[in-house]
């Protein structure tokens, strides 16, 4: 049987990940892929804790947010395929002067 801090370190290590390539990247996509690396840390992190306590309360907590993730990730694409029509660029930094 595998310790819950194994699944809690992978879980802050996948987190990190996402946070690096949310601070660091310039195109949209990868900001958005890493938001969803770091949405899926936090799932790990919450089907940990309901495996090491024996309660269903985290993995109900995991379904709503892999159930708010699939909406986000929809509208999210929708948005960044229109701005790159408009724009031709998902360049972050460029997107910044869209105000007006």
């Amino acid at each position: 049987m595998v310790p819950t801090s194994y699944y809690l370190a992978l879980s802050g290590l996948l987190f990190a990940l996402g946070m690096v390539g949310v601070l660091t990247r310039r195109t949209a996509i990868m900001v958005f892929l890493s938001v969803e690396l770091m949405l899926n840390a936090a799932n790990l992190a919450l089907i940990a804790f309901a495996r090491a306590w024996g309660d269903l309360t985290g993995q109900t907590a995991v379904f709503i947010v892999m159930t708010l993730a699939a909406a986000e990730v929809a509208i999210g694409l929708a948005i960044i395929v229109a701005i790159f029509r408009r724009r031709e660029t998902t360049n972050v930094d460029d997107l910044a002067s869209m105000r007006g």
